[in-house]
């Protein structure tokens, strides 16, 4: 596993990147399927500490692994997010479903 992912007790949290586009959120959507299924994940944990970007993909890329948790009766998370990409999340819906914790103000 790469730095940008990190697994302990059925927990994976998952450092996003500076700018999470169509690119970076294909290769994210590819590597966290993998991690997810073959570590039975259960709790999954967005980190935006270092993301300033995001676009539609990123967006699609975070809906469709919350799908994939809770299949499962998982649980999502969002932490360190900015002001930015809290109202990227506000205005796209994702807030209505999963929790934003660690809110910080850049």
């Amino acid at each position: 596993m790469e730095e940008k992912y990190q697994l302990k007790e059925g927990c994976l949290t998952i450092q996003m990147p500076k700018e999470l586009d169509h690119h970076e959120a294909g290769r994210l959507k590819m590597e966290a399927d993998f991690l997810i299924g073959a570590y039975h994940v259960r709790r999954l944990v967005f980190d935006f500490r270092e993301t300033e970007f995001m676009d539609s993909s990123g967006i699609g890329a975070i809906m469709g692994r919350y799908r994939l948790i809770r299949l499962v009766d998982g649980e999502v998370w969002a932490v360190h997010t900015s002001m930015r990409i809290k109202k990227i999340l506000t205005l796209s819906g994702v807030t209505r479903i999963m929790q934003i914790y660690e809110e910080e103000q850049r």
